[in-house]
């Protein structure tokens, strides 16, 4: 199976995203690898989807591809109608600052910034003044339990709370999508659990939709909608009772 639509009880409304006959390959030496063979996918707004598979499955390449963090070789990608492929770098550079968040399983936090600091970071780009973009930062460092870590460096928070913050961090312009690559392989069980759970949670108060590649059996059950990746292709799609109902 390679077209990967929800069902039509879950596809009322219009896709976030849609991925059509999304192809990308990478050279590796004299060997080309073949990450995404030809993949169909719709991104339901408002859910929380789950991309799973082996190492080596395509993962995060699709990732990479719908965060606009990199071009398909072939297909098309559509975010709320707008076609990727008629945007220059500047212009999708912009359009994925604006629309699109990102938490990854390093953090990648600045260490020399304060948790405010980091979480403020990115609203330097927009036209927020200073006070308001303090404010919000401080209102999502709240919403993810760290309002009492706002001075703390990174170097000065457990590996779960910067995972919080890195959360905090890409809710900060308030995107339409946010992708979470493998985000608790480095955390342990009970920490991981309370981040999918916080994610869990933001994501139905903000209807933000999620986007995660994982191996976690928690991230799973937590799911919507879970997507099976091998070899580049989709071999499964499921959508669960609830998003069904």
């Amino acid at each position: 199976m390679n077209k990967a639509t929800p069902d039509a009880a879950a596809a009322r409304t219009e896709p976030l995203a849609v991925l059509r006959d999304i192809h990308k390959r990478y050279r590796l030496d004299k060997t080309t690898v073949v990450a995404l063979d030809g993949v169909d996918l719709d991104i339901a707004p408002a859910r929380f989807t789950v991309i799973t598979g082996p190492s080596g499955s395509g993962k995060s390449t699709l990732l990479h591809l719908l965060g606009a963090l990199d071009r398909a070789d072939a297909g098309k990608i559509r975010f709320e109608g707008r076609d990727f492929d008629a945007l220059d770098d500047d212009a999708l550079s912009a359009f994925r600052a604006q629309h699109i968040g990102f938490v990854f399983q390093s953090f990648n936090l600045l260490p020399v910034l304060t948790a405010l600091e980091n979480v403020e970071y990115p609203m330097r780009l927009g036209a927020l003044p200073a006070a308001a973009r303090r404010a919000r930062a401080l209102e999502l460092l709240a919403s993810v339990g760290l309002a009492d870590k706002a001075r703390h460096r990174p170097s000065e928070l457990s590996g779960g709370q910067r995972q919080r913050v890195a959360i905090a961090r890409a809710l900060a312009n308030a995107p339409r999508l946010l992708l979470a690559d493998e985000p608790t392989a480095n955390l342990d069980r009970a920490t991981g659990a309370g981040i999918i759970a916080l994610l869990r949670r933001l994501q139905r108060e903000t209807g933000t939709s999620v986007v995660f590649s994982s191996h976690d059996p928690a991230v799973l059950d937590a799911a919507d909608i879970r997507v099976t990746l091998v070899d580049g292709r989709i071999e499964h799609l499921e959508t669960l009772a609830e998003v069904a109902a």
